[in-house]
């Protein structure tokens, strides 16, 4: 997982959310993994790219990423829904970006 999944049509939705942004952190679970003993052999991160180019995709993402935003139903969100259809209905698409990483770490081996 990374540090960030779609905050951009999270935050479309519920407004800024700066904290949830700092959540994972690669550097911070490296220390981590570190200080628990870990040693870690390679670290790698992704920048991925969602494309939403109907409001029919979005609310299926909606509902299956549930922790996105967890107390997502239609009906509540419509007016944001609509307006984010509108755009989409204008050729607008709706960019987001989910950041990964990916660690391996393994137990140093004991002497003796």
């Amino acid at each position: 997982m990374g540090p960030a999944s779609a905050f951009e049509l999270i935050e479309f939705l519920l407004g800024p959310l700066p904290e949830s942004r700092q959540g994972r952190d690669s550097v911070h679970e490296v220390a981590g993994a570190e200080q628990a003993g870990l040693r870690v052999d390679d670290l790698r991160t992704a920048r991925c790219r969602m494309v939403f180019h109907d409001i029919g995709a979005v609310v299926w993402v909606l509902r299956t990423c549930v922790w996105w935003v967890p107390d997502f139903d239609v009906e509540r969100y419509a007016e944001p829904l609509r307006r984010l259809d509108a755009q989409l209905r204008r050729g607008e698409p709706s960019v987001a970006h989910s950041t990964r990483h990916l660690m391996v770490a393994r137990r140093p081996a004991v002497a003796g």
